[in-house]
């Protein structure tokens, strides 16, 4: 009887997809802050649905399956969730565009509460944070701004004007972080500091 082997099988590791999970986000965050906060023509501001449909959203999805493959519970669930939502918002802007949705004269009703159910999940996702790293923390802090003044500006409180300025510091924020996971990779060095992580993970 021939002895029996044994073999051991393992998975191969995969690249961290959280640089990339914080460039779509930051990129499409961008654009679309640029818009809100007045500093591009509303007519351009169209160009955020293919990032929003793509980038931001399709991109975002699959870094959050990454994420799982890397039993990252917390990056999984923020790329899923983040890149549903520009997915979403952009499907929005499309129906309505194609006279699919009429809101009439309650969209601003609508997209609040859209706003709204999202604050809530960003919120506990910055307490989260705080077991991660300085400039992660950085990211959900002025996300978490950006949402609340979003959502004051679209009940009518205040401009969106400020919000989509929030929303560009919250945009370079997502974008130095993913700068640092791409160069302190490549450089295997710290190149971009990020902070402390917290010693259970």
């Amino acid at each position: 009887m021939a002895d029996d082997k044994i073999y051991e099988i393992r998975e191969s590791s995969i690249a961290d997809p959280g640089p990339l999970g914080l460039a779509a986000f930051a990129l499409t965050t961008f654009v679309l802050s640029m818009a809100n906060a007045g500093f591009i023509p509303a007519t351009v501001k169209g160009v955020f649905l293919p990032l929003a449909l793509f980038y931001g959203g399709g991109a975002q999805v699959l870094a959050g399956m990454w994420e799982y493959k890397k039993n990252n519970v917390f990056g999984a669930t923020a790329f899923t969730t983040y890149g549903s939502f520009w997915i979403a918002l952009g499907t929005l802007v499309l129906f309505e565009a194609l006279k699919i949705l009429d809101f009439k004269d309650q969209g601003n009703i609508a997209v609040g509460i859209f706003l709204v159910a999202f604050t809530i999940f960003t919120f506990y996702m910055w307490i989260g944070s705080f077991r991660l790293n300085n400039a992660l923390i950085v990211v959900f802090t002025t996300l978490l701004i950006t949402f609340i003044l979003l959502d004051l500006a679209e009940f009518k409180f205040i401009s969106a004007k400020i919000g989509g300025t929030m929303g560009i510091i919250c945009a370079f924020s997502a974008w130095y972080t993913s700068a640092a996971g791409i160069l302190n990779t490549v450089y295997k060095r710290v190149v971009l500091p990020i902070g402390p992580k917290s010693s259970s993970h």
